[in-house]
């Protein structure tokens, strides 16, 4: 559960880890962020079960060109002659070393900390190993803090030292691949550390430097108020340079996907310990030969970068308002998509610094734009952080082209894919939202009012994929072999779900834009409005001619291009009543909203089809294949909770009835948080049939921004 607490940080979930199955807690993760586009993330009991799994994942263009570094660390505690080992990888089935028997518990707040206890005839050894992400950087912290307690307690007749011995595993290779040992890794020593890279020009550098810091009092407490004289020194690594072969990464097995990987350690640090100390092994991620390894090292002070990592989580739960500490789980789970966007040729002014984006989720997802702005509300607007959602807004309209603003943002160069038709749609309901939380119509008026223009005209008059405005007004695009709407699995040639023609959706989006114009223009350009306001009615009729299923009371999903109607029975339609402006009048989308709750509701969202027909796939699993053909034929999206919420509360007036319905809707999701899969987040999918697992990614960003939205809307 998550704690809220007076310290210098907010415990957003921890696990006692004695009671829980090996299996449950290879299943629950963890993850740690940047600003850059980096993260930390592996398992509650260190072991990396996935290749997305890593101490240090860094990015070398921000937010993407990612690589992992630090892939995970071999640790040994040494008293007696008995060796005690902390850490716990897996190959072909089998685990070694089993450091999981030690583990205590999981927490995670700014850091992700393990509280081990070993046991020993001549007391316990307790020490935590705690992994702290810098914010400003891709540096990581592994701290290993020894308490002084049992075999390191003060005591007038000294025992024998205690020895630790620290391996790092490097990987150091794209965070989509896998490393195997044929890579031509080198090291070699630099500023009391050691530099890790490829032995090829345009490679990653990986600076490590470890150090032991001792007290020689009885305080285990380690911050600037410690009083107890400490010293610390580098540890000298001992090298002995190893491959180390075929770990073994479960989930990738379950995903059809190679699932091995060769990891090169450069050697080993080892130290003793006889009373209270704290090791502490920092790694340091950048393009080899950008900077050198030295700039790094005034980052290296750990109680500053702790506080300011307190200090910036605060103030995330802070702006949340509230005692409610589920509200501060979501407003700090929101935080961690929030990023950088470097632009490497600075062809215009405001590219010079970095601009705002939104990482659509994590481990494997960068920047889209159909994401980014079905998130911006929740993430940025209702956290009150308005600054950044400006900044989102003009990063994605400078880069608007054709009239179409970005899908996403390529992964290793600055080049831009615009194959969404919904993702501009979503940028002008964003826009106006961000208008009517701030009121900058000055900054609307300048900087985005001209790209919903465009983007108006230009799907009103046709752009890409032959999206444009049909005789009736409604907007139609594609075909058979394109995915254009936010139901766009495709493997090979093959588009699951392509939805050509009028998708349900994509018209109540239309027909919200020119609302929104319309209504902006009222009081400011009478013609202007009018014209508008003649385009919005003219869809609004066709809209209910063609989408309404009356034998049904439902709206048909899609209109194909021959005019037949696609019935099917999915969540898009929804959108039609929880918008700001509705095609439908109240009893119709009532109707609507009763047609999706009785037959797509689930604990965790609304499936993506009704379990009635025949298409209907309950579990999402297999090689990519299997798990593309069911992403959207029944599989459970958390964040359509949000506009569900929206549209049942609008249709009820939002009467303490429909609240108190709509929060026993959204209470799954909130244990989920805390209790599942990714401690802090929310999971991309779930399976259609009970138990609805969780699959797909572990953190995603809409999932959490619509749950915000309904958790305001519920209670505000």
């Amino acid at each position: 559960m998550l704690t809220l607490q007076k310290g210098d940080s907010v415990e957003v979930a921890s696990v006692t880890t004695d009671a829980i199955s090996l299996d449950r807690l290879l299943d629950t993760e963890w993850l740690l962020t940047n600003e850059r586009g980096g993260y930390s993330s592996s398992t509650v009991v260190g072991c990396n079960t996935r290749r997305y799994h890593g101490l240090l994942i860094g990015s070398l263009n921000p937010p993407v060109n990612r690589v992992l570094g630090l892939a995970n660390c071999l640790e040994m505690v040494i008293f007696k002659g008995k060796v005690f080992e902390l850490s716990t990888f897996e190959f072909n089935g089998k685990f070694a070393p089993k450091g999981f028997t030690h583990i205590k518990r999981f927490r995670r707040d700014t850091g992700a900390h393990f509280d081990f206890q070993l046991d020993t005839p001549d007391g316990p050894i307790e020490l935590t190993k705690s992994v702290y992400l810098l914010g400003d950087s891709d540096t990581v912290a592994v701290v290993y803090e020894f308490k002084s307690t049992g075999v390191l307690a003060p005591t007038d007749s000294p025992t024998e030292s205690v020895e630790f011995a620290l391996r790092p595993f490097a990987a150091m290779r794209d965070f989509h691949g896998l490393q195997k040992s044929y890579a031509p890794l080198v090291s070699k020593a630099a500023d009391n550390g050691l530099s890790i890279h490829h032995n090829a020009p345009g490679s990653s550098e990986l600076f490590l430097k470890c150090c032991l810091a001792s007290c020689k009092g009885d305080s285990s407490v380690w911050d600037n108020r410690t009083e107890k004289a400490r010293a610390a020194e580098p540890l000298r690594l001992r090298k002995d340079p190893q491959w180390w072969f075929n770990f073994l990464y479960r989930k990738d097995r379950q995903r059809g996907q190679d699932c091995t990987e060769d990891l090169w350690s450069p050697g080993f640090y080892k130290c003793r310990i006889d009373s209270p100390a704290r090791i502490v092994l920092w790694a340091d991620l950048k393009a080899h030969n950008a900077a050198t390894a030295g700039a790094a090292n005034s980052r290296f002070d750990l109680d500053c970068a702790v506080k300011i990592l307190n200090k910036h989580q605060n103030k995330i739960v802070s702006a949340a308002k509230s005692r409610d500490p589920k509200l501060a789980t979501l407003y700090l789970a929101a935080d961690q998509f929030v990023t950088k966007r470097q632009f490497r040729a600075a062809a215009r002014e405001s590219d010079s610094k970095p601009q705002t984006t939104i990482l659509a989720g994590f481990p494997w997802f960068a920047d889209w734009g159909r994401d980014a702005f079905i998130a911006l509300p929740g993430l940025l607007l209702s956290t009150g952080r308005f600054d950044e959602a400006k900044s989102v807004l003009t990063t994605f309209a400078a880069a608007a082209d054709d009239g179409m603003i970005p899908n996403r943002f390529d992964d290793y160069t600055d080049s831009v894919h615009f194959n969404s038709i919904d993702a501009s749609l979503w940028f002008i309901d964003s826009a106006f939202q961000y208008l009517y939380a701030t009121d900058d119509s000055k900054m609307f008026m300048q900087d985005l009012l001209p790209t919903i223009r465009w983007i108006v005209d230009s799907y009103h008059k046709g752009t890409r994929f032959d999206i444009h405005a049909d005789d009736d007004g409604l907007i139609t695009a594609g075909n058979e072999k394109l995915q254009l709407t936010w139901m766009d699995s495709k493997y090979g040639d093959v588009a699951f779900t392509p939805r050509y023609g009028k998708a349900v959706e994509i018209n109540a989006l239309w027909y919200n834009a020119l609302s929104h114009l319309g209504r902006f223009y009222d009081a400011r350009d009478r013609r202007t409005a009018e014209r508008y306001n003649s385009m919005s009615d003219k869809v609004a009729a066709s809209f209910f001619r063609l989408f309404w299923n009356q034998p049904a009371r439902y709206l048909n999903d899609c209109i194909l291009p021959d005019g037949s109607a696609d019935a099917s029975i999915r969540p898009n339609q929804i959108y039609a009543a929880s918008l700001a402006f509705s095609p439908l009048s109240l009893e119709y989308q009532k109707s609507v909203v009763d047609t999706v709750q009785n037959h797509l509701l689930t604990p965790y969202g609304l499936r993506t089809l009704s379990p009635e027909d025949e298409r209907y796939k309950g579990k999402y699993a297999g090689p990519q294949p299997e798990r593309d053909a069911c992403y959207h034929q029944g599989t459970v999206w958390p964040y359509l909770i949000g506009p569900f919420v929206q549209a049942y509360l609008k249709v009820n007036d939002f009467s303490k009835q429909s609240k108190k319905d709509a929060a026993g809707f959204i209470e799954p999701l909130l244990q989920h948080m805390t209790q599942d899969s990714c401690l802090g987040q929310i999971s991309e999918i779930f399976d259609g049939d009970s138990p609805q697992n969780p699959k797909g990614c572990i953190a995603q960003a809409w999932s959490i921004a619509q749950l915000i939205r309904a958790y305001h809307l519920i209670n505000d």
